[in-house]
């Protein structure tokens, strides 16, 4: 046993050697070090009983050994030039490496791999600028408040922030789910008019070790040169969760690091970028990279007057029957509900009248803006003729109205999505953080 875990400690420590070479463009050191790593993976491989184990390390070593077949073919076709471009490893796997590339760098400032990781990143990053106004955002004034004062007064009015009074650098969005914390986040991006660069966890995490660093060096390299931006990442808590909890990998800890320095390192000039943050676990963040987030706002359920807003909004101009009056009813017994919740909720309800349509057997002609058209009826009504509805033609169908107790009804057959006790723990975090 002890030998296999020879094996397995030193394909890791070789790997990680190898990636440091390879980060440097030192291609002819970083492919020897990945051949001899993946020589130890395969012989910690063999050696391994558990089927599980047996099957990772082998999917570790097929991935090294992708990146040193494509060093291989770099290395060959740099031998074949004159200037022996791959025994300094002065070019990059996959280019030239020659005059022309030089030239090339020297154009545009970047390497050829920076170029690789931009392009991957403007695949998968939403690079926008939203068009959601602070009157799209339904109730939350007092989050609306704090991000205006931290975010869009600095960028409309630099004045006010001269000397010790400087905007926040990092801001951190945190409650239930649904309550609108990528919507906010869209808004402060309107209302700055800067870029907005949608970053999901997920984007910045590579198979391949070291690259997940590079990826979110770019991303800020990619956000300085946009100023304003606003890098609004979801759920930051999956990226940066507490560093030494059990299972932790080292790739992980890198990533956690290259995070933290990038976002207050003493050499990044981070002014002009505002990084937000929003996670439904604030206590699973790691504590240095809550000190990073300097304003933390709580995005709680709506109150009864956002509620109302927001059944207002869901419904649109889709026809029907409600009032103010039937809006402020709705939100008065929909307590608890988050704005994803009665989005859904909503959705439901416009359902009601297709089914009236599809399940009717009987139809009575109805008066539409001066048109006689087939409305759905009960085989009990005076005026009702028993036919199906593919007997109607589109332009003679009277769509019903949604009514009031469509939405109360789907209210009913719905549950919000956060619970007391679940709401209790945003409290119990709060007071605790204010304590520490």
């Amino acid at each position: 046993m002890s030998g296999i875990t020879d094996f397995l400690g030193k394909a890791i420590a070789t790997v990680k050697k190898a990636i440091d070479a390879d980060n440097d463009q030192e291609y002819a050191k970083a492919f020897q070090l990945y051949t001899s790593s993946i020589e130890l993976f395969l012989l910690a491989a063999k050696w391994e009983k558990n089927p599980k184990s047996k099957d990772m390390i082998r999917g570790k070593a097929t991935e090294y050994m992708d990146r040193a077949e494509k060093l291989k073919v770099f290395l060959a076709e740099s031998e074949a030039k004159p200037n022996g471009a791959g025994k300094g490893g002065g070019g990059s796997p996959g280019g030239g490496g020659g005059a022309s590339a030089k030239k090339e760098k020297a154009g545009s400032g970047l390497d050829e791999d920076a170029e690789k990781l931009r392009n991957a990143l403007q695949s998968i990053v939403v690079m926008e600028k939203p068009n959601v106004a602070w009157g799209d955002v339904a109730g939350l004034e007092d989050a609306k408040e704090a991000l205006q004062e931290a975010v869009v007064l600095p960028i409309q009015y630099p004045s006010i922030f001269t000397g010790n009074r400087q905007p926040w650098k990092g801001i951190l969005m945190y409650g239930p789910p649904g309550t609108g914390k990528s919507y906010l986040a869209k808004a402060v991006a309107t209302e700055t008019g800067g870029s907005f660069f949608n970053v999901k966890s997920s984007d910045l995490v590579s198979k391949w070790m070291g690259e997940s660093e590079r990826l979110i060096k770019q991303l800020f390299a990619m956000a300085r040169e946009s100023k304003p931006t606003v890098i609004f990442i979801d759920e930051i808590d999956a990226l940066c969760s507490a560093r030494g909890e059990g299972g932790e990998s080292e790739a992980s800890r890198r990533i956690k690091t290259e995070f933290l320095v990038q976002m207050d390192g003493v050499d990044n000039n981070n002014e002009g970028i505002l990084v937000l943050g929003a996670t439904n676990l604030p206590w699973g963040l790691d504590i240095a990279m809550m000190r990073r987030f300097q304003r933390v706002v709580h995005i709680g359920l709506p109150n009864p007057a956002g509620r109302a807003k927001l059944f207002k909004m869901a419904m649109g101009d889709t026809p029907s029957t409600l009032t103010m009056h039937d809006f402020a009813e709705l939100a008065r017994i929909s307590d608890g509900y988050s704005g994803s919740d009665i989005a859904n909720v909503v959705k439901e309800s416009l359902m009601y009248p297709v089914r009236k349509i599809t399940r009717a057997t009987h139809f009575k002609r109805v008066d539409v803006d001066g048109q006689k058209k087939y409305a759905p009826c009960s085989p009990g009504d005076p005026e009702a003729v028993e036919m199906s509805l593919s007997s109607i033609k589109d332009t003679e169908l009277a769509v019903p109205l949604v009514e009031f107790r469509d939405v109360v009804k789907a209210l009913k057959d719905s549950a919000p999505t956060s619970n007391a006790k679940s709401l209790e723990k945003y409290v119990e975090w709060a007071n605790a953080r204010e304590r520490a």
